[in-house]
């Protein structure tokens, strides 16, 4: 047999870009591919689930988009005489793995399993040493997970949708997420706000000083509740001597932050670089599975779906010696820093979120990543760094200024060692205080009541709620990003300037779940499920028996709801009859805003559109000096969902649009035939193209110039690339580019 037409060591991953990395590392005698993720899983369109006598039986199926790559992986492991499953380490990955297994026929025991934190040549190389069996109790506990979600899912999603409006949807940490955002909005309603004052002093001119005892009595937050007695003490200050009856100080230490893990990773890229948590795994995803480096292809960090705070000793040791060689003895401490997961349920088996190579910095990572890699890297590196460095020491210092019957107290304090902050830097400033000594007078420079207000909890951002559903062990980290994500697609939630706020219909779905079905949205069940999951995993519950317990007594409340929740849809005649049955029409509020429906829905399923008010108006009204150059009429202005456009009086006769505004000019001709070049605009954002369009085809992603193609001749066009302008040729199958000024 010839060595091309001889077997192969086969491995099996998810993605094709850790497909690559891998194969950057191994010989020709290992084959990788890519399954693409799930290849078998539930049916889309039908519940999935057999119950047979107690029993739940998934019915798994190839998915119909992964057809393809199944077939091949099942030819490539024909030819194969080891096969190898390194789906990732979580439990998603184990099954996944298990469903592989099963389309080769490879019994779960027989099979050779390999995991790696990271995707590196030694990683991989270890990891093919230690190959183990697929694991049924972490695949059992995954499929409990998935068939609670469909159980939830396919029978609460239809109830709302029958109860409220169509195409809403329900979900165990969906649902429970959205009560966590409509309880805070609904604090936010019932707030009433509380005045109270504070009393505000300068002594010397520069000492900022806050009273906190008056006459005996501490002074609190709420303690001084209105203007007439805050002016009475202000008015029984001014005049008195004080002196500084006291001074303390300090030293506190500022201790070194706890490394990645994914909802930390979330928050900090969400508040200091302004991703959203959709975008960070997006980013970490590809900074795991492989990108280039000096040494060729590799995974510059470890697997970013974790809740542990591990770190292996090799990679704590790396850290160890950058610090000592490149910020000195006093920045590293005498022992390595360990730090241990606080909420229970974390897989203290894999890694926090760091870098797979302490000399791949950030300096020589610009070289190789995007500019938003580069940032969520450099986040990762550095807070890597900093969980391994000393802690920051701060001296504070508290003065008491007496007098009058009043104390008052200043603040300040002094960085004295930096520590960690060498390497994250400190937004926080030293406030130092002027020298004083104890019994030194005192000059009052200023004397004021200043009025506050109590304020509302504020609304959630992303990260605040990512971290509220870590604190309540709602999800895992695999699910916090998809979770806001279908909040957000559901339309149950906008987010705008970065606070979440749920929409009208968001509080019909949580006030039907509370009345109808409280522990679905509570999140004490949600967090015990999460816990009965990882007793599945870890072989102490069976996952069937998890199943039964919740579908009977769920099951019979969706058929009692059926009968017995009172309808909250919206049906508001309009005062016409149905063209089609002579019904009484009404206005419904569907998914995508308000319609007119026939009221002998489903029997009359007639419906239409409620049309803009601008469409209602007198077209005159809006006549403008434009022709139609179709048909001659006046055009008219219009409203649509990107704004104003012209749009001919003589619809529907006459269909012809064009922008409000003359649509920009290219500044060369048409290649094609000579014609103008415009900017149009498509649903999918700008284009340009000719403007004797159809008769011409001409279209061109970037603005055309006349700078033609080096390679092949063609016209380049204009576009910004990584912060620069350039050229790029508008040949699809050349597209080379070139800076401006470039010769």
């Amino acid at each position: 047999m010839s060595a091309q037409n001889s077997a192969k060591k086969l491995i099996i991953v998810e993605s094709p870009a850790k497909a690559r990395t891998i194969n950057n590392f191994l010989g020709s005698e290992y084959d990788v591919v890519a399954s693409k993720g799930h290849m078998i899983d539930l049916p889309e369109k039908s519940f999935g689930i057999k119950i047979v006598d107690g029993k739940f039986e998934p019915i798994y199926q190839v998915m119909p988009d992964h057809s393809a790559i199944a077939k091949e992986i099942q030819q490539k492991a024909q030819k194969a005489d080891e096969i190898y499953i390194a789906t990732d380490e979580d439990r998603e990955g184990e099954a996944i793995g298990w469903h592989i297994a099963s389309l080769l026929n490879i019994p779960a025991e027989n099979s050779r399993r390999i995991v790696f934190h990271e995707i590196t040549k030694n990683a991989i190389a270890e990891a093919l040493k230690h190959p183990r069996a697929i694991d049924m109790r972490r695949v059992n506990a995954q499929q409990a997970r998935r068939l609670l979600d469909r159980i939830v899912g396919y029978q609460l999603s239809p109830l709302l949708s029958s109860k409220i409006q169509r195409g809403l949807s329900a979900g165990r940490v969906q649902s429970a997420a959205l009560k966590i955002v409509v309880d805070r909005e609904r604090e936010i309603n019932a707030f009433v706000p509380v005045e109270y004052y504070t009393i505000d002093a300068m002594f010397n001119e520069t000492i900022e000083a806050t009273l906190i005892e008056w006459q005996g009595k501490k002074i609190e937050k709420m303690t001084i509740a209105s203007g007439e007695e805050a002016r009475a003490i202000v008015e029984a200050l001014i005049g008195q001597s004080f002196l500084v009856d006291k001074i303390e100080t300090k030293k506190r230490s500022s201790a070194s932050p706890e490394p990645f893990m994914t909802s930390s990773l979330q928050q900090a890229a969400s508040s200091q670089l302004g991703f959203s948590p959709a975008q960070t795994m997006q980013i970490a995803q590809k900074l795991y599975e492989g990108v280039q480096t000096p040494n060729g292809q590799s995974g510059v960090i470890t697997y970013m779906r974790t809740d542990s705070l591990n770190l292996a000793e090799e990679a704590v040791a790396a850290a160890r010696e950058a610090i000592l060689e490149r910020f000195g003895p006093s920045y590293l401490p005498a022992k390595p820093k360990k730090y241990k997961t606080k909420h229970q349920g974390a897989q203290e088996a894999h890694e926090a979120i760091r870098p797979t190579m302490v000399d791949f910095t950030p300096a020589i990572a610009k070289n190789y990543l995007s500019s938003d890699e580069l940032k969520l890297y450099t986040l990762i590196y550095n807070r890597f760094l900093a969980c391994q460095m000393e802690d920051a020491l701060f001296e504070t210092v508290n003065l008491f200024i007496t007098g009058g019957g009043a104390t008052f107290k200043a603040s300040g304090r002094k960085l004295l060692f930096d520590g960690y902050y060498k390497v994250l830097g400190s937004d926080d400033k030293d406030k130092l205080l002027p020298e004083t000594s104890q019994g030194e007078m005192m000059i009052l420079s200023k004397l004021e009541a200043n009025q506050h207000f109590t304020e509302p909890p504020s609304r959630f951002s992303e990260a605040s709620l990512i971290k509220q559903l870590e604190q309540a062990g709602i999800g895992r980290p695999s699910t916090y990003a998809p979770t806001i994500q279908t909040l957000v697609s559901r339309k149950y939630i906008e987010i705008e300037k970065k606070q979440i706020k749920p929409t009208p219909i968001a509080f019909k779905v949580i006030e039907l779940m509370e009345n109808h079905f409280p522990e679905i949205v509570e999140s004490n069940f949600t967090a015990s499920m999460e816990e009965h999951l990882d007793e599945i995993s870890e072989g102490k519950l069976d996952w069937q028996q998890l199943l039964r317990e919740f579908y009977e007594p769920f099951i019979a409340k969706v058929k009692e709801g059926k009968k017995k929740i009172a309808s909250l849809k919206v049906a508001e005649p309009i005062g016409e009859s149905c063209p089609e049955c002579g019904g009484e029409l009404v206005k419904r509020e569907g998914r995508f805003g308000l319609f007119i429906a026939c009221s002998n829905y489903p029997k009359c399923r007639y419906s239409r559109n409620i049309k803009p008010e601008s469409e209602n108006e007198d077209p005159e009204a809006q006549t403008t000096d434009e022709v139609c150059e179709k048909c001659g009429k006046p055009m008219v202005i219009k409203q649509g969902r990107r704004g104003a456009f012209l749009a001919c009086s003589g619809y529907p006769d006459c269909k012809n649009t064009r922008p409000l505004e003359k649509p920009k000019s290219a500044t060369v001709p048409c290649p094609l035939c000579g014609g103008k070049i415009i900017e149009r605009q498509s649903k999918r954002g700008s284009f340009w193209g000719c403007a004797n369009y159809p008769q011409c085809t001409f279209i061109a992603k970037y603005e055309p110039t006349d700078h033609r193609c080096s390679q092949c001749g063609s016209l380049m066009g204009k576009r910004m690339f990584r912060k620069k302008e350039i050229y790029e040729c508008l040949n699809d199958q050349c597209k080379y580019r070139e800076e401006m000024g470039a010769s």
